[in-house]
């Protein structure tokens, strides 16, 4: 049998796979087992984020494996404790909890704000309030948190006390705050929903409600955060705005699976020795390639390169919708970029994979771009003409 054969008979059948088996990468391109290039506009969905086999990372990794693999968090450990003091100097954060995933670093920031709401002696603060087309994971917290009913309607009932409030919608979010909320969990940016943005307003707002009513203020920066957009995690573009906590993932480890949550000193000291664990988490060899991530995007000036780079793809983009009225919207920031059509977003990904470029969809009509950090412009020059080769044959 070959790997896709094998695939279909021994894992379980969750994903709509493409028929394309990657064997290797090299900076932003995939080769198949075939040795087919593919320039990767995905990132693994936002997480190889120094592009593939970066020779830093490589010898990060490399390294570590040859001094220590894992003892657990009963011990301490050199990886985590650097990469620890590396993050929070960088956010202005006051500790960070290390996971694996997203979903696990934003069920445990969850799981902080029920605490934080049952120690300020008010009986019934255990609401959490979340936006409508959002999307923070899969665990059963998770799916909850996420407002959309294709994720949530097959796993009912779900976590209680949780509703809902319409994104970027100031009345709607005044609506359902009071003193019985403990947390607000948004994205600054929604990717899976469709690439849309938090307006400064709208994120003002909701500081003062979770301020006004003693209630936590959570960003999931799992796909946003990392440099996308051109900050190390969007929400510091908004001093104004600070989050209680925030969520960290996919690209922290440059594709190893690696998470964390971020708190401030509101929440740094509510959770206590046996309230939370992982087992994995800040894992040495993850610990340790996420501390060549951070020292690459220094020491390289990646994210000066994202703000100049993701406004040339922008713009570039938007030349395209100018003269193709099958696109319906370009949108986004730095190379988190959503790009919404007039027909099914899963014809253009795969359009695109028959041009190898690899692509994200977010929903019915929104591909998402989401190339490595470090990709260059000739690059997403050839995404132009492969999308105005596209567009020019359904005109």
């Amino acid at each position: 049998m070959n790997t896709i054969e094998k695939t279909d008979k021994y894992i379980l059948n969750t994903y709509k796979r493409y028929p394309v088996t990657f064997e290797k990468g090299q900076g932003a391109f995939l080769y198949t087992e075939k040795g087919e290039k593919f320039l990767d506009m995905g990132s693994g969905i936002a997480v190889t984020l120094l592009g593939h086999c970066h020779p830093k990372l490589v010898d990060a990794v490399k390294s570590q494996t040859e001094k220590l693999w894992h003892t657990s968090n009963l011990y301490y450990s050199i990886p985590a404790a650097d990469l620890a003091e590396k993050l929070v100097h960088a956010c202005g954060a006051k500790r960070v909890f290390f996971c694996n995933s997203g979903a696990e670093a934003n069920e445990g920031a969850l799981k902080l704000a029920r605490k934080y709401g049952k120690q300020s002696g008010k009986t019934n603060k255990t609401k959490i309030v979340s936006m409508h087309h959002s999307f923070h994971g899969r665990t059963m917290a998770t799916i909850t948190v996420t407002a959309q009913e294709k994720y949530q309607k097959p796993f009912s009932p779900l976590l209680p006390d949780v509703c809902y409030a319409e994104y970027n919608d100031l009345e709607s979010i005044r609506n359902v705050m009071n003193d019985d909320v403990c947390a607000v969990i948004l994205e600054p940016i929604q990717g899976e929903g469709g690439v849309h943005t938090a307006n400064h307003e709208f994120l003002k707002e909701v500081r003062a409600l979770c301020d006004k009513h003693d209630a936590l203020l959570i960003y999931d920066e799992v796909q946003c955060g990392m440099g996308r957009t051109g900050y190390l995690f969007n929400h510091m573009k908004y001093p104004d705005c600070k989050p209680d906590i925030f969520t960290s993932a996919k690209g922290l480890a440059g594709g190893l699976p690696m998470g964390a949550f971020f708190v401030n000193e509101k929440a740094e000291n509510i959770l206590q020795p046996g309230d939370h664990a992982s087992t994995f988490g800040g894992n040495p060899i993850a610990a340790a390639a996420a501390n060549a991530v951070q020292d690459i995007i220094k020491e390289e000036n990646i994210l000066a390169a994202v703000k100049e780079n993701g406004c040339y793809f922008i713009e570039n983009l938007k030349k395209l919708q100018q003269k193709y009225n099958v696109i319906k919207d370009v949108r986004g920031e730095g190379f988190l970029i959503g790009l919404e059509i007039k027909y099914p977003a899963a014809e253009l990904v795969q359009e695109l994979l028959e041009h190898h470029i690899v692509t994200v969809p977010a929903g019915a009509s929104v591909v998402r771009l989401l190339p490595p950090l470090i990709v260059k412009k000739e690059e997403i020059d050839s995404v132009i003409d492969a999308l105005d080769h596209i567009f020019k044959k359904r005109t």
